[in-house]
């Protein structure tokens, strides 16, 4: 696989579930924490995660995405459909696929 490593710069592969849960992988101010090397569409994914959070500078992304998430929780009533329904994943997983996404996203342009 031909990778820009500008872009893989900031994954860390670890070797087990660090920060608990079932994840591949997680991304925490802008650095992604993998359990393997990432495919294309899923280092898109969590290059997405950087826009939103650099946008938002960090720390407000994080609230906002747990308050978001503990409310969808209580509407759903069940994690990985709140997680699934979290704006932030909607955005990530609706482009994920195009990899030049990117290039062309809007800023402040959150699925929901």
């Amino acid at each position: 696989m031909n990778r820009d490593s500008s872009k893989m710069k900031n994954v860390i592969i670890i070797k087990k579930h660090t920060f608990g849960g079932d994840f591949l992988a997680i991304n925490l101010f802008g650095c992604i924490f993998s359990l393997r090397d990432l495919t294309p569409t899923e280092l898109n994914h969590e290059l997405i995660h950087s826009a939103q959070q650099r946008e938002l500078l960090y720390v407000p992304f994080f609230i906002w995405y747990g308050i978001e998430w503990i409310l969808l929780f209580f509407k759903y009533r069940n994690w990985i459909k709140a997680y699934y329904h979290i704006r932030f994943e909607q955005e990530a997983y609706k482009h994920q696929c195009d990899l030049s996404y990117l290039k062309k996203r809007k800023k402040w342009h959150y699925s929901y």
